[in-house]
């Protein structure tokens, strides 16, 4: 969903006038100011009254101009012969003594010069004036400037608008999005199907006294389409949505949170009928209190000021809040209680039927080789939310245009989603040597998939290194699993310690390559012994593993809930278990030896197989496992 442009601020006729008009009077005040500074002193002497006088006595003045106590006139014209470096003023200027000179008068009529009279007026505002000029010229140029500045940034990010909401508005026009834009998510779409019906009959509801739920909360994994349903939601109601991350709440200054909160309910109800979506709300819902530093935080008077605009609905304010979050356990408990967040819709990782109607989605009118078969594609996208399927089929249509390939094969979707996956290949990051060593690796992962009843099958080996990767053996399960065994969870510990074993069993030492496969393996057998109750000699007990950390709202440190010795026997119990699985392994594959060679000598000389490629090669069938994957001799 695209956003209209905002138009660029423009002012209008009455406002460009006036600031024509303020212009126009600081520059004419600039030049009164100036050519009286300048016509002031220019050419014009300040004498002293003596020298008045005696100047007069000398004839060296040819006129004067008696205005009150001030005298100015023109000095005589001298010529000296002599031409001057620098001008000499011909004016003059200088003022009367307190002390009445009768004999002034006598001077000059003597003297045969010209007197002229000026009344002295004095004007108080034209003195007020000239003297509040430095200062009107200021603040003239202060108030022309922010009145500038206020239309260039009046919108939601000028410096005069940090209590402005920062949501950003999709009117009924530009909400193109609707529910035939989602694969998948059938039940959350159902869900929200009520709420676009009452947005747009509200009648048929209120009639039966029904209420509009004032909040939804979607909860699930990033990348499941939380974000993408609440757009579509809002394009089929057809209403005014806004949208918000619960980040651009929060700002340096204390309360601005919370005046954004009071500006978007505002907008929102006079927009009404709408809704209002607020992104990533665990970034400022979080329980109240939480902390070291206690609860009075702008995070908090944002979260109160949101609790308190919710309780402010009426039944008949058409306006509903949506939220997302993927972290629902540290949101406040009066956040999520009935009568805030009345429902709460939980999104998870798409079915195989959902991945394959996401990939037809995006796909839509590319060009598509037919031979790309969408259900196996699907099967081998497991854990794939919406947006990494968005993200391969980019991906493979990046590497068809790479290839200049006029349209999207089968290869480009296997080398696109080996790159989500594993990462960019770096083929030339190992030596020839530690080739050998990751085949031999690789071999015993593929080789312990095969011959283990109930593992997931493999689809691939191989040994070009992937992002951090030095080599990988694809496992793809026939079904998508939600409940899986204490049988299926030994199975994949078989897996990940038989390339260890096949080290053992051919270099008689272990390298640093097992290093994530233990770590994956301790973590399973762990949650299997102290979380689902899987060891016989502790029993059905789950045991909390961990503490929780102290800024989710809970007390800086919990008493355990099992003692010492229990801590103990859980360690054991996960050493044991992991021992006697990594002796299977190795018994399993010492017995298939001459298959182990085989296949690792065939992976090092062509580093990637199939497992069509490996069942020919050990003239295995598919359905052989076990006692009946043995090869045929």
């Amino acid at each position: 969903m695209e956003t209209s442009p905002r138009p660029p601020a423009q002012s209008s006729p009455n406002q460009q006038k006036y600031s024509l008009i303020l212009l126009s009077l600081f520059l004419w005040l600039t030049f009164i100011s100036l050519f009286n500074f300048y016509n002031s002193g220019q050419g014009t002497e300040m004498l002293s009254y003596t020298d008045f006088k005696q100047k007069a006595r000398a004839g060296e003045i040819s006129s004067v101009t008696i205005k009150g106590s001030e005298i100015t006139g023109n000095l005589a014209a001298q010529d000296s012969g002599k031409k001057e470096e620098t001008r000499q003023p011909d004016r003059f200027k200088t003022i009367m003594p307190s002390v009445e000179d009768s004999s002034l008068l006598d001077l000059l009529e003597n003297q045969k010069i010209t007197i002229h009279a000026q009344k002295e007026e004095r004007s108080i505002f034209w003195s007020i004036v000239i003297s509040m000029l430095p200062w009107l010229l200021i603040i003239g140029f202060f108030v022309y400037t922010s009145r500038k500045m206020t239309e260039r940034y009046k919108g939601a990010d000028g410096p005069f608008s940090f209590g402005k909401s920062k949501a950003k508005l999709y009117t009924k026009s530009k909400v193109s999005t609707t529910f035939k834009d989602v694969a998948g998510l059938d039940n959350a779409k159902q869900e929200l199907i009520e709420v676009v019906d009452f947005l747009r009959k509200p009648d048929k509801y209120q009639e039966l006294g029904a209420e509009l739920p004032k909040g939804i909360l979607l909860v699930g994994p990033p990348g499941v389409g939380k974000t993408l349903l609440v757009r579509a939601t809002a394009g089929e109601a057809d209403v005014t949505f806004y949208s918000i991350s619960g980040s651009e709440f929060i700002e340096m200054f204390v309360g601005v949170g919370a005046s954004r909160v009071r500006d978007m309910f505002a907008n929102a109800k006079k927009e009404a009928p709408a809704i209002v979506f607020i992104d990533e709300l665990d970034s400022i819902g979080r329980i109240r209190g939480s902390g070291v530093g206690g609860g009075h935080d702008e995070r908090e008077q944002t979260l109160n000021q949101i609790l308190s605009e919710m309780d402010g609905f009426s039944p008949q304010e058409s306006v509903i809040v949506v939220a997302a979050t993927n972290r629902p356990d540290v949101l406040d408990p009066a956040l999520i209680r009935p009568g805030r967040f009345d429902r709460q819709i939980t999104l998870d990782y798409p079915s195989r039927e959902a991945r394959r109607k996401i990939l037809e989605l995006h796909i839509g009118d590319k060009p598509v080789e037919k031979s790309i078969d969408l259900e196996s594609l699907a099967a081998r996208t497991v854990g794939f939310t919406g947006a990494d399927l968005k993200n391969l089929v980019n991906e493979a249509v990046m590497m068809a245009a790479r290839k200049d390939r006029k349209k999207i094969t089968r290869e480009d979707f296997e080398e696109g989603r080996d790159k989500i996956i594993l990462g960019i290949a770096r083929e030339d990051l190992v030596t020839e040597d530690e080739k050998d060593v990751i085949a031999c690796h690789e071999s015993g992962h593929a080789l312990m998939a095969i011959l283990t009843p109930g593992a997931d099958p493999i689809k691939k080996v191989t040994i070009i290194p992937h992002g951090r990767s030095l080599g990988a053996t694809e496992q793809i399960p026939k079904e998508d699993q939600h409940n899986l065994g204490r049988k299926a969870l030994v199975n994949r510990l078989k897996v990940l310690l038989g390339g260890q074993a096949a080290e053992i069993l051919t270099y008689d030492d272990i390298t640093t390559g097992a290093g994530d496969d233990l770590k994956k393996a301790t973590e399973l057998a762990r949650r299997m012994i102290s979380q689902w109750g899987m060891s016989e000699e502790l029993g059905p007990v789950s045991y909390q593993h961990g503490t929780p950390h102290p800024f989710l709202g809970r007390q800086l440190s919990e008493p355990k809930d099992y003692s010492e010795k229990t801590a103990w026997l859980i360690d054991k119990e996960v050493q044991d278990l992991l021992n006697n699985i990594k002796k299977e392994a190795m018994a399993t594959l010492g017995s298939h030896r001459d298959q182990l060679d085989q296949l690792r000598k065939e992976l090092r000389k062509k580093e990637t197989l199939s497992i069509d490629e490996i069942r020919k090669l050990l003239d295995m069938k598919e359905e052989e496992k076990g006692d009946k994957g043995k090869a045929k001799k």
